[in-house]
């Protein structure tokens, strides 16, 4: 790592939380040139079809809580 890009890193770290994940996603959105179409519409596609599935009672809401209990737990 540069002497610059280790000044970045910690004038980064000192950032909120929400500014953090802002950076990030921006920078990983930088590493990618060309964006790709075809992709980004199959991502908005699937969004939507999931939205419409939540709102038709198709599938079951789990909230982060449960989650969390499950990854710490393996269930």
């Amino acid at each position: 790592m540069t002497q610059k890009s280790q000044v970045v890193l910690e004038e980064a770290l000192k950032l909120s939380s929400n500014e953090r994940a802002e950076v990030a996603e921006r920078l990983i959105a930088s590493l990618d040139e060309v964006p790709d179409a075809d992709v980004e519409q199959a991502w908005q596609e699937e969004i939507q079809k999931r939205i419409q599935q939540i709102d038709r009672g198709e599938v079951k809401m789990i909230p982060w809580e449960e989650v969390q209990r499950r990854l710490r737990h393996g269930k």
